[in-house]
């Protein structure tokens, strides 16, 4: 599968994120270089071919929820419990 310059900017940022950490959708976008676009990372990260190397369930909202999942919510909660992140 091909992907876009930015979802592989996203995809190296989301890629260095530690086991037991998270960051928020703003927080890649700022880090991507593009403090408006948290929404694009979020679809995305949605469309993430390189699970579980590039750890999506490890970007939960601005506001401390969990976001959208492809697995769905209570599987990214799991995950991030699993990893003592949550």
């Amino acid at each position: 599968m091909q992907v876009t310059p930015f979802q592989q900017k996203v995809y190296d940022i989301v890629g260095g994120i530690p086991k037991g950490k998270t960051m928020t959708y703003a927080q890649v976008a700022v880090a991507i270089g593009q403090p408006k676009a948290a929404r694009a990372v979020g679809n995305a990260l949605n469309k993430n071919p390189f699970a579980p190397v590039v750890p999506c369930h490890r970007v939960i909202r601005s506001d401390g929820s969990i976001g959208g999942f492809a697995s769905g919510s209570s599987k990214k909660i799991k995950l991030l419990k699993s990893e003592g992140a949550i």
